[in-house]
């Protein structure tokens, strides 16, 4: 039984089918936001959308009982609340990040659309990139 199968036997089909759909939009949305942070005149609504996306997931991933994902989501947008508060563009290491971040709910995506077991987390998304580095 995959995480699909497992949150259909524990949740209202609605619900699934809504976290489903919206996940994919956000999954979906995530790159071309966190490249937009190193534009200047795209970070303050970037850094916020990114931030409402990762927000959504971890309360969303918390409601259905999806561990892995909500404990880095919760870890993201506590990173992002940091640079929030920067109101400059992030460096290119911190782009990568979390790029490499994405990618992981991407895979998560894929794991869902398949109905196979979560992958792993990957721990190295909880080292952070020195997030005060200059461009």
């Amino acid at each position: 039984m995959g995480i699909r199968s497992d949150l259909d036997a524990n949740f209202d089909f609605e619900i699934v089918d809504e976290f489903l759909d919206h996940y994919s939009m956000m999954v979906e949305s995530m790159e071309v936001m966190i490249i937009d942070l190193s534009k200047p005149n795209m970070y303050v609504r970037s850094i916020n959308e990114l931030f409402r996306v990762f927000h959504n997931i971890k309360s969303a991933s918390g409601y259905l009982q999806i561990m892995s994902m909500n404990k880095l989501a919760a870890f993201v947008e506590d990173e992002l609340e940091a640079l929030r508060k920067k109101e400059t563009p992030v460096n290119q290491e911190t782009i990568d990040w979390l790029l490499e971040v994405s990618d992981m709910f991407a895979t998560w995506q894929d794991d869902l659309k398949l109905d196979n077991e979560l992958s792993k987390i990957n721990f190295s998304l909880f080292n952070t990139p020195d997030l005060d580095k200059k461009q």
